[in-house]
């Protein structure tokens, strides 16, 4: 790679060559330790004289801004950076846009290795012991070598054909969803799906209803649209349809595993929900993200699976059954939006990330996933026993589970009043992570409560955790 430096004319080249260097160093562009070219290689591409490029080196090692290292080279000094004031946001024309920005708080936000605690029952994350890494493995040779065959072009916005199959596949397989391959998009995770479909959707001032509580990325995405957010309240049968206010464009549910209090939606809610979206014309979210881990009952129907009119758009992911550093997931769409999507993929990032996407195609095609997944149910399922025995147990004076059948996460309000925030801080110093269902209220009164992720915590730790939480509320509450 050649430094970058522009010579105009042939007038002062010493000076001009002196001034891009230093400037170059003192921005910190160019920073300590860097080694610059031999005077000659250096002289030769910029088409002036060897002797121009070493008084330069000499002035400025002279200057302490370079030094020489003999029968290594010229390397630049350490030295403070020169930091010249840039612009606030505060100065800008579009101060208030940006400070809205600036303003959104920051939820569900996963701990770095260094800062996470040794028993965190944090929710969404798996832990890495499970992944079959040697699959992984193969799968990702075998998409180095579909790249290496491929042109270089930029792939389909709405993803690789092979992936698009084995999703749809997949999901017919496991979720009883009707779909065609044409109707997959594949997404950068979940998220990047909600955030396509609100863009096609909805304008600054349209009505999006969600349950409330509810899942806040989903809320503030949504908001930083421009839409007006309603949170409709849930009972034991989901949300309460008949609160879905008039004008609405946008209904987002999580009805197979309500987030985050985990209650299913009952056969009938489900019905009333997909009349109500065809009265206000509007389109239905159904994020299933995390349906594929069911221990108790039989399995319900998706809502996508019971839409005769083409109203409901299904969401799912791969980060909570795989990693969710593979950032992938996908939406079926039904066909009123399904070309206005691709369009808003297109424009947002072209395509999502191809190596991942063959080596995702060859490992749900082997059979990779379907095992993966069944191994995670046997190790979730156990774990959630063991929490809620605990529940039942010890920890019943303090804290009632609310009945869940699927995902890996469960919810259990508190049923003496007592300092949860204080509890929660004190399980911080003996290392157990603690989190309030509290932030995911909206527009209702929140109610108190922890959520309990059983993904990422192992199951021989799970009984250490809780009987550090028992010994906390024992003093405190």
């Amino acid at each position: 790679m050649e430094l970058h430096v522009v010579i105009n004319g042939r007038k002062d080249l010493t000076g001009q060559l002196y001034n891009q260097l230093r400037s170059a160093i003192e921005s910190g562009r160019l920073a300590a330790g860097t080694q610059l070219p031999p005077s000659r290689l250096l002289a030769e591409q910029l088409g002036i004289s060897r002797k121009t490029i070493s008084d330069t080196y000499a002035q400025l090692t002279y200057e302490n801004f370079l030094t020489g290292v003999i029968g290594k080279g010229t390397y630049v000094n350490a030295r403070p950076s020169k930091v010249d004031r840039k612009q606030s946001h505060s100065e800008l024309a579009s101060f208030e846009v940006i400070e809205s920005w600036r303003q959104l708080p920051v939820f569900l936000r996963h701990p770095t290795l260094e800062g996470s605690l040794r028993y965190d029952f944090i929710g969404g994350a798996t832990s890495k012991g499970q992944f079959p890494q040697d699959d992984w493995r193969r799968c990702t040779s075998h998409a180095l070598r579909q790249i290496a065959g491929s042109k270089g072009f930029y792939s389909l916005p709405e993803g690789l054909p092979a992936l698009r199959n084995a999703i749809a596949r997949h999901i017919a397989f496991s979720r009883g969803v009707n779909c065609q391959d044409e109707d997959v998009v594949v997404c950068n995770g979940a998220q990047q799906a909600l955030d396509l479909i609100s863009r096609v959707i909805t304008r600054p001032g349209s009505i999006v209803a969600m349950e409330d509580p509810g899942y806040p990325p989903a809320r503030l995405l949504f908001g930083s649209h421009g839409a007006t957010v309603i949170g409709v309240p849930v009972d034991a049968e989901g949300i309460q349809v008949d609160k879905i206010p008039l004008g609405t464009r946008l209904i987002y549910v999580t009805p197979s595993h309500q987030f985050p209090l985990g209650l299913p939606m009952s056969q009938e809610r489900r019905v009333a929900l997909l009349e109500r979206a065809y009265e206000l014309g509007a389109i239905i979210i159904e994020d299933d993200y995390d349906s594929e881990f069911r221990y108790e009952g039989r399995p319900t129907d998706s809502l996508q699976s019971m839409d005769e009119r083409g109203i409901v758009a299904y969401v799912g992911t791969f980060s909570k059954t795989l990693l969710p550093e593979l950032r992938l997931g996908y939406a079926i769409l039904p066909p009123a939006i399904l070309e206005a999507v691709i369009r808003a993929k297109q424009l947002t990032d072209l395509h999502t990330s191809t190596m991942p996407q063959w080596a995702l195609a060859k490992f749900i095609a082997e059979g990779c996933l379907l095992k993966h997944i069944r191994r995670c149910h046997t190790i979730y399922a156990g774990r959630r026993e063991r929490i809620l025995a605990r529940m039942a147990g010890d920890l019943s004076p303090w804290f009632e589970p609310v009945p869940t059948t699927a995902g890996f996460h469960m919810v259990v309000m508190c049923k003496v009043p007592f300092d949860l925030a204080l509890v929660i801080e004190l399980a911080k110093k003996v290392e157990v992570g603690l989190y309030s269902i509290e932030a995911f209220y909206f527009q209702q009164a929140p109610q108190a409560g922890l959520l309990l992720g059983f993904g990422a915590i192992d199951t021989l730790d799970i009984d250490t955790a809780l009987d550090r939480l028992r010994d906390i509320l024992q003093q405190v509450a």
